[in-house]
């Protein structure tokens, strides 16, 4: 969807959930990165939600979600289509972290994966394909967004408490109208 989120979202979380035939102990929203509306309209939701059920809030990084989304134990990274030639980008090996999240030029982010591991990347993710073009022997699974099951169990191990705050990794391209 383009368009429209938070005027949807409470419909799709609803009807969700209806056709699951279950209800939910946590809620788990992903932080970002990613574009700067997604992420205030999903952190919103996610906060309301939590306020009205009180259930527990957990927040799982975009990225993380991405490339556990691959499930394989071999090197996975989330990548995100950032506009501009460049991609969100972070690397994984069996869950466990081997970069940081980062806004990279698509080179630049091939050359950071190709150090980081040796074995071939699973690329998950937007711009899964766009890196994967330039990266030797990568898979690429062009997801929109994270698979749901690997999200949940990443959910069911992040740290409850604490203030769930957006990761931006660059400014917004909206800018204020001059008059």
């Amino acid at each position: 969807m383009e368009r429209g989120h938070q005027e949807r979202l409470a419909l799709l979380a609803q009807a969700v959930l209806a056709e699951a035939g279950c209800g939910y102990d946590v809620i788990a929203v992903t932080v970002g990165p990613g574009s700067s509306t997604g992420l205030r309209v999903g952190l919103a939701f996610a906060k309301g939600l939590r306020l009205a059920t009180g259930r527990p809030l957990v927040g799982v990084g975009t990225l993380e979600a991405l490339a556990a989304s691959a499930a394989t134990q071999g090197p996975a990274a989330g990548v995100i289509d950032a506009r501009r030639g460049q991609v969100y980008v972070q690397a994984f090996v069996a869950g466990r972290p081997l970069t940081e999240p980062e806004v990279l030029p698509l080179a630049a982010a091939a050359e950071r994966l190709g150090q980081a591991a040796s074995a071939p990347f699973t690329l998950v993710g937007s711009g899964a394909e766009a890196l994967a073009e330039i990266m030797t022997g990568a898979g690429a699974r062009p997801l929109p967004a994270p698979d749901l099951a690997a999200l949940g169990r990443l959910a069911e191990t992040a740290p409850f408490g604490g203030e769930i705050r957006p990761l931006y990794l660059r400014a917004p391209d909206a800018r204020p109208m001059v008059a």
